[in-house]
């Protein structure tokens, strides 16, 4: 979390109300069987409802709609608590200096902005009513409006980037999660299913985009990290470590997404700014402060000189954002830098936001997994597989390792796993015997390795413990 709403409380799940679960029951003790999906339909799902009739409303393509908000907060508005650029929402109404379209949407709908801060249905009217204005100022016509790729303005003009890059970054995001689909269950399930897209660029068609194999500017610090500069007023210039010797890596939760954070270190009202932000669906990093520089990400000006401030997309209470693959770059960035300034790797120098002195923010969060994290910047990096054989039926994933935690998913037998860590849970017979091994093979999603061929009877050596 960020120094700009420093009172600011960990967000609170959707009201119970529109808390959809998803009610996927174990189908036996062993751990193996199928997953059975509790039924859709609007009576049953109101977010869903929700989209449809905003969408039908305002002349929006639904399935655009519900990309643009789980794009910002897979669908979960956090109790109308804010983001740290002061979005509300599961479509992520923002009311800051720069971006306006709560204000927007108050306007256009008539809502009452409290309604629209915290009544997700009301906040999803609001989203589509500002998207359709948007589309109304960019000439789009009855014909155009059904081409979802004509929409590519509106969506950047929604995301308010002032970079083109980050601008592009953004609208990419969504129009990517309209190509390969997804579901989201935070407050679902909404369903969209993936189809082509062609989306209009028009001149930022020219302009790379951040986090793509395009070319565009890198970062001198750090290989891997495209380079999106803060505003000059976010941070302080400096001479680092030679002016102050760098003794921390401070770990953030950015509690909003990987392209409006990035854009927001960019924008002259924030007043805070991080070293470098990771992606969660792939690990893709930007730095927007120099290492030598000191940005304004630890609310505590000794920790801020000395440190160097990493920024994670997602929110404290969902863990779903912590995917193994942020982890993992993330990581690696932290063991160049405590070999570059001779960090010591351990949790006295490696901490998060709650654990700088005189903190008002709780990030990483309780689910962020210290384990498995220190375990990648010390080196244990390695990522195992397996055979599922249960006989011939199907494998349960569980949401953690164990019988008793909701079944998520499954698995076909003779199908190969990759294994991220393991864990101990339950104990399970199956194929190979009884053991209390869980194996990590996504995120939030956990297998019995009593019913996986590793090739070891325990755990597997190199694969980090979960």
């Amino acid at each position: 979390m960020r120094l700009r709403f420093p009172s600011r409380r960990s967000h609170r799940l959707v009201g119970a109300t529109l808390t959809l679960a998803l009610c996927l029951s174990a189908q036996s003790a062993l751990g193996a069987g199928p997953a059975l999906a509790a039924p859709a339909g609007p009576a049953a799902n109101p977010l869903s409802a929700a989209f449809d009739t905003a969408a039908a409303r305002y002349g929006v393509p639904r399935d655009l709609l519900v990309a643009l908000g789980y794009a910002e907060t897979r669908l979960d508005g956090h109790g109308g608590t804010p983001s740290a650029s002061g979005g509300y929402g599961p479509m992520h109404l923002t009311s800051n200096p720069a971006v306006h379209t709560l204000d927007e949407a108050a306007t256009l709908t008539g809502l009452d902005r409290a309604a629209l801060r915290t009544d997700p249905a009301a906040n999803i009217t609001g989203a589509a009513a500002v998207l359709r204005s948007y589309a109304d100022r960019a000439g789009l016509t009855a014909a155009d409006r059904g081409d979802v790729g004509r929409w590519y303005g509106a969506v950047v003009r929604y995301g308010g980037a002032t970079s083109p890059s980050v601008a592009r970054l953004y609208a990419d995001t969504v129009y990517g999660l309209l190509a390969t689909g997804f579901t989201a269950t935070r407050g679902g399930p909404v369903t969209v299913t993936g189809r082509p897209t062609a989306p209009q660029r028009g001149q930022l068609a020219r302009v790379p985009a951040l986090g793509t194999g395009d070319v565009g500017t890198m970062s001198t610090d750090y290989g891997p990290a495209a380079w999106a500069p803060a505003y000059s007023g976010n941070y302080t210039v400096a001479n680092r470590p030679t002016d102050y010797r760098i003794n921390y890596v401070v770990i953030h939760v950015t509690q909003g997404s990987y392209a409006g954070s990035v854009s927001w270190f960019q924008n002259p009202s924030a007043k805070v700014s991080a070293h470098y932000t990771f992606r969660s669906s792939d690990g893709a990093v930007t730095q927007s402060v120099r290492e030598k520089d000191i940005a304004w990400h630890a609310g505590n000006w000794t920790y801020n000189t000395q440190a160097i401030g990493i920024e994670h997309e997602g929110y404290v209470d969902d863990p779903s954002w912590f995917t193994d693959a942020m982890y993992r770059a993330s990581a690696a960035l932290t063991r160049n830098l405590a070999n570059k300034y001779g960090i010591p790797k351990d949790r006295a120098h490696i901490i998060g936001h709650i654990e700088v002195p005189g903190a008002t923010h709780t990030d990483p969060g309780p689910y962020w997994n210290w384990t498995y994290y220190m375990q990648l910047v010390n080196g244990v990096t390695g990522i195992g597989s397996g055979t599922v054989n249960t006989g011939g039926g199907t494998l349960n994933v569980r949401s953690g390792p164990g019988t008793g935690y909701a079944v998520v998913g499954s698995v076909a037998h003779g199908a190969t796993v990759s294994i991220y860590c393991q864990t101990t849970g339950t104990s399970v017979t199956g194929t190979y015997g009884t053991s209390n091994i869980w194996n990590r093979i996504g995120t939030n999603q956990y297998v019995a390795d009593a019913y996986v061929l590793t090739g070891y009877s325990g755990f597997i050596p190199n694969v980090p413990r979960c």
